[in-house]
């Protein structure tokens, strides 16, 4: 009888979503990331069973030129139902939304699967105060390679659909 509550224990014990036992999320810092890049290797990562923080999520970019990305962000806002649009699609328009949204549309989200890697997503903007002290990661693939001219921010694309930080 003491295997099979100990086996209970062991299940209750186990740091489910957690990364390598020790009970700590992956912080990823989307500071100087290109956005679609960033999403998916936190798409791969949460779909491995981890928990993902991203902080500063409205420091990514969107590569591109500046006009073009918010004239189809701004055709994208366009889509509303024909019958009301309370009931959507809704658009996000923070840059913590607009970056979860991204992953989102990575990860198989109505299969249980998809469910649970977005439960153990969170993002930010800035870095909360319990986060300031962890050390971030940082994809190398996903960062930018020419000069921020050629990328438009996170922040600045949200702040130009409606956002008021």
């Amino acid at each position: 009888m003491s295997s099979i509550s100990d086996a209970k224990q062991d299940l209750k014990g186990k740091d489910k979503g957690k990364d390598d036992g020790k009970g700590n999320p992956i912080v990823v810092d989307a500071t100087g990331h290109i956005a679609g890049r960033l999403c998916s290797y936190v798409a791969k990562l949460l779909l491995e069973g981890k928990s993902v923080v991203i902080v500063n999520a409205e420091k990514a970019f969107i590569s591109g030129k500046r006009s073009s990305v918010i004239e189809e962000w701004h055709k994208f806002l366009e889509i509303a139902s024909v019958v009301h649009p309370k009931h959507g699609p809704f658009h996000p328009r923070r840059p913590d939304n607009i970056i979860r949204r991204m992953v989102r549309g990575m990860l198989p989200r109505k299969r249980p699967k998809g469910i649970s890697a977005m439960k153990r997503l969170r993002v930010y903007i800035g870095v909360p105060e319990e986060y300031a002290g962890a050390e971030f990661k940082v994809f190398d693939d996903a960062k930018i390679r020419k000069p921020e001219s050629y990328y438009i921010s996170i922040y600045d694309l949200a702040r130009s659909i409606g956002w008021s930080p």
